[in-house]
């Protein structure tokens, strides 16, 4: 069939596409960064995701499932986490325009409208769009994603290769349940090609405190450093002279609520298999090696 991927050249959908490809479908993209490098060979056709309604039915005609990725971690500049909401909101009356028959959209682990905290406040709102669509659908909320192109572990990494100490934020026994971004590709296509609607959590089986975090990324590349807790806005306040230094925006105070209020865990039964263990040891050479920036990847 003919489906349709928000971000195929980026990450996470990056992996769906690989998927959705390997079983045959016709797969489009609607995409922010149309030079962005191609790694499917010129196998899906791009089409701007520029949240122009007219522009957007008219490219997702012949759609049956549109796969949608799209979303900002943080405000900069006009690109702000209201204006995402509504973004979304464009989208998917274009697809429900176009005849598209299900919609598989990607959120966030313990959404709410009543959050003050922008990020889960909007997939809240991203989710209303979909259900009262009158699309079917499938949600998936999954937490902190890992995998070659993440960016927090990643940059834990990248610290503990460089400081002789890790700055932890508090007493870092809050908790996180991170999943590997293929396992949640592979969930998205299954629950695709599925009718029923669907709201899913979808994470990995484990669940750390971000102290063991820490740790575990220290001992598998090779540079376990000591923790030292500081008090919040101290380690805000350094995440920020560190942000100065990559030129980028390494945390921001919402992260630190939403970490701190252990938003990034499920009560529901892990549908992910991969253990972070396991993937940080096949990948302990490259993981932290480069710092990854959130600006350089999204925003020019």
């Amino acid at each position: 069939m003919k489906i349709a991927v928000t971000g195929a050249f980026s990450y996470s959908g990056k992996y769906i596409t690989r998927r959705l490809l390997a079983q045959g479908h016709e797969v489009i993209t609607l995409t922010g960064h149309p030079d962005r490098p191609d790694p499917f060979g010129g196998k899906v056709k791009a089409y701007p995701l520029d949240f122009d309604e007219a522009a957007l039915t008219r490219n997702l005609r012949g759609v049956e499932i549109l796969y949608n990725t799209y979303w900002i971690r943080f405000d900069k500049d006009s690109n702000t986490q209201p204006q995402a909401v509504t973004h979304t909101q464009t989208l998917v009356r274009a697809a429900k325009a176009a005849g598209v028959r299900r919609v598989v959209h990607i959120s966030i682990t313990n959404p709410s409208l009543d959050s003050h905290l922008p990020y889960f406040s909007g997939k809240a709102a991203n989710e209303q769009a979909v259900i009262e669509s009158g699309m079917n659908y499938a949600i998936l909320r999954p937490t902190v994603l890992f995998g070659t192109e993440d960016i927090l572990i990643n940059n834990i990494a990248w610290l503990l290769r460089r400081f002789p100490f890790f700055g932890q934020i508090g007493d870092g026994q809050y908790k996180l349940q991170p999943v590997y971004v293929d396992d949640l590709a592979a969930l998205a296509v299954e629950v695709g090609s599925r009718d029923e609607n669907i709201i899913w959590d979808a994470v990995g089986p484990d669940i750390f405190t971000f102290d063991e975090l820490v740790r575990l990324v220290g001992e598998s590349i090779g540079y376990p450093r000591p923790i030292l807790h500081l008090p919040p806005r101290l380690a805000l306040t350094a995440a920020q002279a560190i942000s100065l230094f990559v030129r980028d925006v390494v945390l921001t105070p919402e992260e630190v609520d939403g970490l701190m209020a252990g938003l990034l865990v499920s009560s529901e039964t892990p549908r992910g298999a991969t253990r972070l263990a396991g993937w940080l040891g096949e990948n302990r050479d490259t993981v932290g090696a480069k710092y990854a920036s959130e600006l350089a990847r999204h925003f020019k």
